[in-house]
């Protein structure tokens, strides 16, 4: 928001003028003047009102008065409203910067600023698909990964997969009950998948077994730690540990598959990672840091041997980072793989994209990777954000009743097939571009629908409700872009050079709205990757998509009054999607040029 900064330069400029006192362009507030009054920008007074000694009215008077003399061709008119001086800038202005701009496919991205970020997201299980809860975990990941390179940040994007530990058990083992020698290849299952199936398995023989040892009188309690399958699963964890051959071949073999299928869903939503981690290489990381902490008084160690940290200081509890027979929990793993990373990419800051089920887990880490003096410590920032609902209920995992993400996508691409058939407007594509198109709506939906809100908030996803072409949806947005795109074509894109002298015209309320928004871009960008919050962005091209749609119904381009104001709103469509398809792309959502 070039423009504010130039504002609040000005005014501080004016009150040293006025009255000696050395302020900060920072230390101004300036908003956007509310639709009510008239203006564009306002220089809110009350701050410095005892401090200079003026009544509101007074000192906007005066500073307004100032401003118009010595920034003339800037501002061209101000008013005063109780203690809030608006100010209007000059017509002239913003046709420079649509002039500027217009041609510009970078607009809004920054220069390399030399820092370096890493952004952690996804973290699955190999024991079962990737579900709705990962695809907004993905989107989150992936959008602030982008928004951050755009504001000039070295962006390096990780992931943590969790293949070791009970649970990879159970489906292993199930596997060896159940699966008579069967694989994805022969059973035709994408892989994910398949492995999935077994873990559903297990639980539902692990189920069975229970009652059985319930009917012959045992207990719950006793029903569970008895039941033959448990049993095995815990000794299969046992010989994994102990590294022995065959557990190891079929863990490597079944992980294998695993892998076929996420790579798959990846490649379909859109993720990447520059490193991928995995647990079973890292799950022995940070027991010299431990050692490490105990030296320095930062860990206690109790009479049983385990090894813990007090942080009721910090208002919260003792937190064991050792057992008693040596081994590490997740805390442990944590820090070591924390210090490693700091190693291999000298991130200044790793945000870790993981559900606020996890944020005292982080609070936690941040705090004892601090007391150790790590170097990685102060840049560790949790992106919490909040579940995934169905309008029908809270997703399960355990039963098998999870929302897959696969059969979700698949179901988001029928549904934009359905409503797209139903506009009746693509009898002149070919079969391949009807499927690339029903693809393109249907992930976009998917996409806008997780990421239009604030993170940090729960939400329910609604299908149908994110496939609607009338609302604050992706699909709204794709088709503003195909709109204005298909505007340019019939129109003609205007071949102005950046450096040729500018008209002189007066721009109408609607042009001007829509110049003033879209010089917002920029800042809009900036405000996402710093509050690590992709619905800023989201919420921005939203509102740009319905600007440009108000405008356009009042105002042709292709009949304009005159060639001038065709040249203008040409330009202004021009930026208007770049800007558009610039803040798709970054939130990993595809803009088709005609629907």
């Amino acid at each position: 928001m070039r423009v504010v900064i130039q504002v609040k330069e000005a005014a501080a400029k004016a009150i040293h003028q006025l009255y000696g006192v050395e302020l900060q362009a920072n230390d101004i507030l300036v908003n956007a003047t509310k639709p009510e009054f008239t203006g564009d920008y306002t220089v809110v007074l009350f701050a410095f009102v005892k401090q200079l000694k003026k009544s509101p009215d007074a000192l906007g008077q005066e500073l307004g008065d100032l401003l118009l003399g010595e920034y003339k061709g800037f501002f061209t008119a101000f008013n005063v409203i109780k203690g809030f001086l608006n100010l209007t800038i000059s017509d002239d202005h913003w046709l420079g910067f649509i002039h500027s701009e217009y041609q510009n496919s970078l607009f809004g991205q920054s220069a390399t600023n030399g820092q370096r970020v890493m952004v952690e997201y996804s973290s699955p299980n190999t024991n079962k698909p990737l579900h709705l809860g990962h695809l907004r975990n993905n989107f989150l990941g992936r959008s602030i990964a982008e928004i951050l390179k755009t504001n000039g940040y070295q962006v390096t994007k990780t992931c943590i997969v969790n293949d070791r530990g009970i649970h990879i058990c159970k489906s292993m083992i199930a596997w060896q009950l159940f699966g008579n020698g069967a694989t994805p290849a022969s059973t035709h299952t994408k892989g994910d998948h398949f492995v999935g199936d077994y873990y559903v398995l297990f639980n539902d023989e692990f189920k069975r077994q229970v009652e059985v040892l319930k009917a012959a009188g045992k207990s719950q309690e006793e029903a569970e730690k008895e039941a033959p399958v448990m049993k095995a699963t815990q000794q299969m964890l046992l010989d994994w540990e102990a590294g022995k051959p065959e557990v190891m071949e079929l863990w490597r073999t079944m992980n294998s598959w695993v892998y076929a299928g996420f790579e798959e869903t990846y490649r379909r939503i859109g993720s990447d990672f520059d490193k991928t981690y995995y647990e079973s290489n890292t799950y022995l990381l940070g027991k010299d840091l431990v050692e490490t902490g105990l030296e320095k008084g930062v860990f206690f160690q109790k009479t049983d041997g385990s090894v813990w940290i007090d942080l009721t200081p910090e208002g919260l509890d003792e937190k064991l980072v050792r057992r008693g027979d040596g081994t590490s929990v997740y805390i442990t793993q944590d820090i070591g793989l924390a210090e490693q990373k700091q190693k291999e990419f000298n991130a200044g800051q790793s945000i870790y994209v993981v559900g606020d089920e996890q944020n005292y887990h982080f609070k936690v880490l941040k705090l004892i990777c601090q007391k150790l003096g790590l170097p990685s410590a102060d840049g560790i920032y949790h992106l919490s954000y909040g579940m995934v609902e169905l309008p029908t209920g809270k997703m399960k995992s355990r039963e098998g009743t999870v929302v897959d993400a696969d059969d979700l996508v698949e179901e988001m691409v029928a549904i934009a097939r359905q409503k797209t058939e139903e506009l009746g407007k693509v009898k002149d594509f070919t079969t391949e571009e009807l499927a690339e198109l029903y693809d393109t709506i249907g992930l976009g939906a998917l996409k806008f629908f997780l990421l239009r809100v604030d993170p940090k908030k729960r939400m329910v996803f609604n299908p149908e409700e994110s496939i609607d072409f009338h609302g604050f949806t992706g699909p709204f947005i794709q088709y503003t872009h195909a709109r204005i795109k298909s505007i340019l074509r019939k129109s003609g894109t205007t071949k102005r050079p950046p450096d040729a002298t500018r008209d002189t015209q007066s721009l109408l309320p609607l042009e001007k709205e829509l110049c003033i928004y879209l010089e917002t871009f920029p800042s809009v960008l900036a405000d996402a990757g710093a509050e690590h919050d992709p619905s800023k962005l989201a919420i921005y091209i939203f509102n740009l998509a319905k600007i440009f749609n108000s405008f356009y119904t009042e105002h042709s381009i292709g009949n304009a009054e005159n060639e001038e104001k065709k040249t203008l709103r040409l330009e202004l469509a021009q930026l208007t999607a770049q800007t558009i398809k610039t803040g798709m792309n970054v939130l990993g959502i595809r803009v088709p040029e005609r629907m």
